[in-house]
């Protein structure tokens, strides 16, 4: 649906996943920010407009008028996997305050802000609630939030995301795009043994082969868990509930891990010192924390209750993995009652270790390594970014990053075209019948 013609700008461009979004529905950007050089050289090859860069340097002023404002702000501040300051990040964590000062200067009819789920609970709630402070109390909008992802559309793709949009005029009559629980498959949006894609690595398909050897050894009565296998407990000891590694060495120094077991059942008493005694330990364990979190605690206790339960068909194939890394040493089987063979699924290696999808959804695309980028277990081989680009709805891009290493961060750092383009259909239509203009909407 094609709207009346607006004015759009595009905040934290990126690789211009709103600018696409809005441009469809008859936007035009008259306004970009993006503060890497290599996107902006990008965004301008695109779409002909070349951003402006750190936008705390740009002065409200200097913006052009504008009906909407899109900002994609930075979400690592918010991010589970990242430390969670906030606001108190320094570097990233206040820039919504810069989507906020440029509200408040140009106060263009509506906005529409993308962020991750956890915005809303961060810092118990607190942070969510000083933004709709400032949105609704200090500015005049009226606001919603709701979660997407774009599996909700027919993308193949779980990653969720928390969408803000708001107006000046209420927003009684607004409804969110509606969502499908239609299955997705990462077939249709993959290309067939396409020759720039990356192949694997033999330390790479070495690992993938032990841990489908490891799936072939499970038998048939034994149901595979659903939260991540830790392979390094499977025969430690050491303590994890009243205490810790580091508490004990703090308290008793070289004798504080004597008589434990670390990773996969290594004894630590017969080691001579206490640097080879504590690298003994699994790294989830050498965490400077007197009290482990609860599913920390939980996650080394169902471990090695799994371990103690199957340790009689576990035993044979487990120095097979002691070879890998830590994060290689990690499995996550999300394939409950599938067929075990690793090679017919969608395979990423994460920090948290080996994650096995279904052939359903791609797993969420981070800002990633190359080493990140899913696997096609059935081709063996890695995504390539153009293939990302349509898990991002960004394939309508003539243009993405020349190095594969700068697509896939870009990629993984890009709002989803489509889930914005429903939204912003969805929000655009509210007020659509009635023709208001902007100078309508104009507050003092």
């Amino acid at each position: 649906m094609k709207m009346p013609p607006f004015l759009f700008i595009d905040l934290f461009a990126g690789l211009g996943g709103f600018h696409l979004a809005l441009e469809q529905l008859g936007g035009k950007c008259v306004f970009a920010a993006e503060w890497k050089e290599h996107l902006r050289e990008l965004y301008a090859e695109n779409f002909g407009l070349r951003p402006a860069g750190d936008i705390t340097l740009v002065s409200p002023a200097d913006i052009p008028d504008h009906d909407v404002l899109t900002a994609g702000f930075p979400c690592q501040p918010f991010s589970k996997a990242g430390d969670q300051l906030g606001f108190e990040c320094t570097e990233q964590g206040n820039l919504f305050f810069n989507v906020a000062v440029i509200l408040k200067k140009k106060k263009p009819s509506y906005f529409i802000l993308e962020n991750v789920p956890n915005l809303l609970k961060h810092d118990n709630g607190r942070t969510w609630a000083e933004i709709q402070r400032t949105l609704r109390s200090e500015l005049g909008y009226d606001i919603r939030a709701e979660r997407f992802s774009p599996h909700n559309f027919g993308i193949p793709q779980i990653r969720e995301r928390v969408y803000i949009v708001g107006s000046l005029l209420p927003l009684d009559g607004f409804e969110w795009p509606k969502t499908s629980d239609a299955e997705t498959n990462i077939d249709s949006v993959l290309d067939d043994n396409p020759a720039d894609s990356k192949k694997l690595s033999p330390q790479v398909q070495e690992c993938l082969e032990i841990w489908d050897d490891f799936l072939k050894a499970v038998p048939s009565h034994v149901k595979l868990p659903s939260f991540p296998l830790w392979s390094m407990e499977w025969g430690a000891t050491y303590p994890y509930e009243n205490t810790t590694p580091h508490k004990l060495k703090q308290l008793y120094g070289l004798d504080g891990l004597k008589g434990f077991k670390g990773s996969h059942g290594e004894k630590i008493g017969h080691l001579k010192t206490l640097e080879e005694r504590w690298a003994a330990l699994p790294s989830h364990a050498r965490t400077p924390q007197d009290k482990f979190p609860k599913w920390k605690q939980d996650f080394i206790r169902k471990n090695r209750q799994f371990y103690e339960a199957n340790k009689a068909w576990i035993d044979p194939w487990l120095p097979k993995i002691l070879k890998f890394p830590s994060s290689l040493q990690k499995f996550e089987w999300n394939i409950q009652g599938g067929k075990h063979n690793i090679w017919d699924y969608v395979i990423q290696f994460r920090a948290s270790g080996v994650r096995v999808k279904r052939r359903s959804t791609a797993p969420s695309l981070i800002a990633m390594t190359d080493t990140q980028v899913p696997i096609i277990g059935w081709q063996k081989r890695y995504m390539t970014p153009n293939e990302c680009a349509r898990l991002q709805s960004l394939d309508g891009l003539a243009k993405l990053p020349n190095s594969p290493s700068k697509a896939f961060a870009a990629l993984g750092n890009a709002v989803n075209s489509n889930v914005v383009k429903m939204v912003a259909e969805a929000l655009l239509r509210t007020h659509s019948d009635t023709a208001v203009k902007r100078k309508e909407l104009e507050v003092a």
